[in-house]
């Protein structure tokens, strides 16, 4: 159970109070049949098994509220507790008032109120519990006892045994620390797990915060390289053109004088996205367009440009459904084929889609990837390449995630790798398109 400080805290804690009220109308009910058909007690049972019925009632106006999206508010949570609060006296009332061992069942709603709702609510709760036990004071069906056989007298010289009995606080005494120690055990076993997952959950954000500080870094360089080397680039670009019209003539020479000069442009766009991942992107760098169209052109423009690469491509998913194509995005899904082309020369690229969410895997057949290397990959700068930095991989999983995706590695059986890339379907109008363009500082 967590702190209700948000909607779907609150309705998580409501979940909660349903189990807890399941077992506990579960309890109650067992002990009533031992109680009454094991122990012979004279308890009202028509009254207490009404209660039951109305406790019942309430769980299953419980459930069917955690079925409607409505949100669930603090004073609504409160008024569950305050059933349970009623329904615990009402049963007490029946059963002998605070001479019943389990009496101390009036503190767990002050105690689940504590737990899931701020101060004020907890406050109401206490002076209503206290109200509950000065009622139950003053106004209780008396316990009955548990009477025990008289024993059969074997010697005749001994004097007879005076006829005990064990009163029914004695034995809710035992059945209370029954009940409260799986209580305590079952809590504290799932309050303990909690604490390691959120242990965790702080393991992973530390590890998130450290690796964007390196992408950050990564940025500044990125940003003063783009600077330094435009200039040299542009001259480079207009002394190919130069030589190009000086040697029309020679065919061959002016093909690699043209591929010189597109390769000069790639890196001039290498360096422009270099520029944006530092911190320099734009709303306008991308635009909303279909899933297929953005994926078809992203794909076949990298496969242009690397024609010895044989590349099967499948798309599967809505035509209609669009999504904003943001440039970051482009680049790290390049630079992940770019890696798979790196290892393998047949590359297969397999997308789907709906209104939600874009799944893109990438299957190549080089030699695989080990499970370690896999893990350690977008968590700091690791390359399997000789040349390799490992600086790419990095900023394509920090960009992903930033949009709210993921990347994964798998090693198949058959040989190759496959990479898996997911990310949400992000809008400009929409709240979550919004919150991620402004990471990325749009």
């Amino acid at each position: 159970m967590v702190p209700a400080k948000t909607v779907e805290a609150l309705r998580e804690s409501l979940r909660w109070l349903l189990l807890l009220r399941n077992l506990h109308i579960a309890a109650v009910f067992l002990l009533l049949l031992i109680a009454t058909y094991g122990l012979g007690l004279p308890l009202p049972k028509d009254p207490l098994l009404g209660i039951l019925a109305i406790w019942l009632a309430l769980n299953c106006f419980t459930w069917y509220r955690l079925q409607q999206p409505d949100p669930v508010r603090p004073l609504e949570l409160f008024g569950h507790l305050c059933g349970d609060l009623i329904s615990l006296t009402a049963l007490l009332y029946f059963s002998g008032g605070v001479a019943n061992p389990l009496v101390w069942f009036l503190l767990l709603p002050l105690i689940m109120t504590a737990i899931i709702l701020p101060a004020p609510w907890t406050v109401a709760m206490f002076f209503l519990s206290v109200a509950a036990y000065t009622f139950l004071m003053a106004f209780s069906l008396p316990p009955p006892a548990i009477p025990v056989a008289r024993p059969v007298k074997s010697i005749p010289e001994l004097e007879p045994f005076s006829e005990p009995s064990i009163s029914l606080h004695q034995f809710g005494t035992w059945v209370g620390f029954v009940i409260g120690a799986g209580l305590v055990a079952y809590f504290v076993t799932e309050i303990a797990t909690a604490l390691r997952k959120q242990e965790q959950k702080l393991r992973e954000i530390r590890e998130k915060a450290l690796r964007n500080e390196q992408v950050v870094a990564l940025g500044a360089l990125a940003a003063s390289a783009a600077h330094e080397m435009g200039t040299p680039l542009a001259t480079l670009k207009l002394i190919l053109e130069e030589l190009g019209e000086e040697y029309r003539e020679e065919v061959d020479l002016k093909e690699q004088l043209e591929l010189a000069s597109r390769q000069v442009d790639r890196l001039k766009e290498a360096l422009a996205l270099l520029s944006a991942s530092a911190g320099q992107l734009r709303a306008e760098a991308g635009q909303e367009q279909p899933v297929a169209r953005y994926l078809q052109d992203l794909i076949e423009g990298w496969h242009r440009s690397h024609p010895g690469i044989g590349l099967r491509l499948a798309l599967k998913g809505d035509p209609e459904v669009v999504m904003f194509a943001d440039r970051s995005l482009s680049y790290a899904l390049i630079n992940l084929l770019q890696n798979a082309a790196d290892v393998s020369r047949e590359i297969e690229v397999v997308a789907r889609w709906n209104e939600r969410r874009v799944t893109l895997e990438i299957i190549d057949r080089g030699p695989g990837i080990h499970p370690e290397v896999a893990e350690r990959l977008g968590k700091a700068a690791v390359s399997t390449k000789k040349q390799g930095l490992g600086v790419g991989t990095l900023l394509s999983v920090t960009i992903v995630e930033r949009l709210g995706g993921r990347v994964e590695w798998e090693s198949l059986r058959e040989g190759g790798t496959k990479t898996t890339v997911s990310w949400p379907i992000l809008k400009t109008d929409g709240p979550r398109g919004r919150e991620a363009l402004a990471a990325l500082g749009g």
